[in-house]
């Protein structure tokens, strides 16, 4: 127990200071840099599968899953570590070597990671040192089973010194011990608070967002229909729904953050948070999709944007005729390809500083991204950006096209039931049926439902303001009690019909039938 126990202390202080760096360096912690490079080096099916089984979970597991590792074989390695110490430092180094590695493998340019490594592992074996120092008279005195004992008496030794419960060598360990539990504790706690503090004039809480040039009305009477369990026309920032590839948010600050628009352009510039703010800024109403969306999931959300017009900043920028992708970089490093005509085509493509009527989330990529109506978003709506980069679809590609994935990726009608819940219960009768439907930039001109494989019924669709954003329907039919099925299905603005028939989402979007079961009594 005691070499186990030491490894566990050991990897704690590594992990604590290395925290510690990462926060006051404001770079990326070990653990963090190695899922990093992790994701960026795993094989498309892998992550293709970790995405189908943990959703919106899938960070969280991996990040779980590389402290298990080093949990594991820390304790081994401070078991090993109580006979041959070489071994321990061995097992240090070598620690170090993969994350340094993880910092050159992962896609960020982020050259304070490897310090967070290095110190790391610098005071990993700092605290090997000092337990291993005073664990030995523990050991000599008492009791680790399998360990070395010093010779009694009887043959030829001297008397040994008091037992393990009251003598100084297992009360040295003891202390020595919670010193190194109280640094790494305090270090890493320290560590990711650090961020939190940055409440300067570059912080969420201190940008003020100026008001619209034209402000959009305020949204028409009948937009949300009021349903009980039906998603409210606009989304709450609170329940915006998250996808990105970044482990940890990024928390930046509005005073340094600059954009560089540059490539195939005629005059390549920068422009920093003041500037942009100083612009004509518009608003629009915009329904996002992620590409990950299963039939009748919920990785769609809507809401009001605020931010400048993506087509000025690129005639700005005077793009050339061959310039058919617009590629961006997320301060992270992920790079996402946008198709140069669809920015120019007329939509509310914007550079977006504002969401729901305050500065981005964090989350949602505090302090600028983009939002493209009518593409997944992996193809349109990069967080955190930090890059524009005018190039041609033939000579790069972002980063999940390297992966086999879509290139233009346009949203699929879709529709989704929210009312009644699946498998949920109702009053016999007369029953209400709602949800949503969207089809951004073209709009949804119908919506049926149809219960238990009947005929299809119209639904009501509520007013919208416009085509980029998702629309309510309601239905109103009558069901003997017992189990039934209701299915649903959209029409878009050009006379198509979402399809029966179910696909994956990857690599260009989910299609199919939203179909639940409830019971009637």
């Amino acid at each position: 127990m005691v070499g186990a126990g030491l490894g566990l202390l050991v990897v704690g202080a590594a992990l604590g200071f290395g925290e510690l760096v990462a926060g006051l360096t404001r770079a990326t912690s070990p653990v963090v840099t190695v899922g990093d490079a992790l994701v960026d080096n795993s094989p498309s099916f892998l992550m293709e599968w970790a995405i189908s089984l943990f959703g919106t979970a899938d960070k969280a597991v991996l990040i779980t899953g590389v402290v298990v590792v080093l949990v594991l074989a820390g304790a081994l390695l401070g078991v090993v570590s109580l006979r041959r110490p070489a071994v321990g430092y061995a097992g240090l180094l070598l620690f170090t070597v993969v994350g340094l590695a993880a910092v050159i493998l992962r896609r960020a340019d982020d050259p304070g990671a490897a310090s967070a490594v290095v110190v790391g592992g610098a005071a990993g074996a700092v605290a090997l040192w000092l337990l291993l120092r005073s664990a030995r008279p523990a050991l000599e005195t008492g009791g680790e089973k399998g360990e070395p004992q010093a010779p009694s008496e009887a043959e030829g030794g001297t008397s040994p010194a008091p037992g393990p419960d009251r003598g100084p060598g297992r009360r040295g360990f003891v202390l020595t011990a919670a010193g190194v539990l109280a640094a790494a504790g305090s270090a890493g706690a320290l560590g990711r608070f650090l961020p939190s503090l940055t409440g300067g004039a570059g912080s969420r809480s201190a940008l003020a967002l100026p008001a619209p040039a034209e402000p959009l009305p305020a949204l028409p009477a009948g937009v949300d229909l009021g349903v009980p369990g039906l998603a409210p026309f606009t989304t709450p920032n609170r329940d915006f729904y998250r996808i990105d590839t970044a482990l940890t948010i990024p928390r930046l600050d509005s005073e340094r953050w600059t954009l560089r628009v540059h490539g195939l352009v005629d005059r390549p510039f920068e422009i920093d948070m003041d500037e942009l703010l100083s612009r004509e800024l518009v608003e629009t109403d915009t329904t996002l999709t992620c590409v990950s969306n299963q039939v009748g999931g919920d990785l769609v959300g809507n809401t009001r944007w605020l931010g400048f017009p993506l087509a000025d900043l690129l005639r700005e920028a005077g793009v050339h005729a061959d310039a058919d992708q617009i590629l961006s970089t997320s301060h992270d490093g992920w790079t996402c390809g946008t198709p140069t005509e669809v920015v120019m085509d007329g939509r509310d493509a914007l550079l977006a500083v504002g969401m729901g009527g305050e500065p981005l989330p964090h989350v949602n990529g505090y302090p600028a991204r983009m939002v493209v109506p009518g593409l997944y978003g992996f193809v349109s709506a990069t967080k955190w950006v930090t890059e524009i980069r005018l190039t041609r679809f033939a000579d790069d590609q972002a980063y999940w096209a390297r992966r086999g994935w879509g290139v233009r990726a346009p949203i699929k009608t879709m529709s989704r039931i929210d009312v009644p819940s699946p498998l949920g219960r109702v009053d016999a009768g007369e029953v209400v049926l709602a949800g949503v439907a969207w089809a951004q930039h073209r709009g949804i001109d119908a919506v049926e439902v149809r219960v238990d494989d009947g005929d299809w019924w119209e639904a009501d669709l509520a007013t919208v303001p416009g085509i980029d954003t998702w629309v309510q329907w309601v239905a109103e039919v009558d069901v003997d009690p017992g189990m039934h099925s209701v299915e649903v299905r959209a029409t878009d603005s050009t006379g198509f019909t979402q399809p029966a028939e179910r696909v994956d989402p990857i690599p260009d979007g989910a299609t199919g039938w939203h179909r639940i079961r409830f019971t009637a009594g």
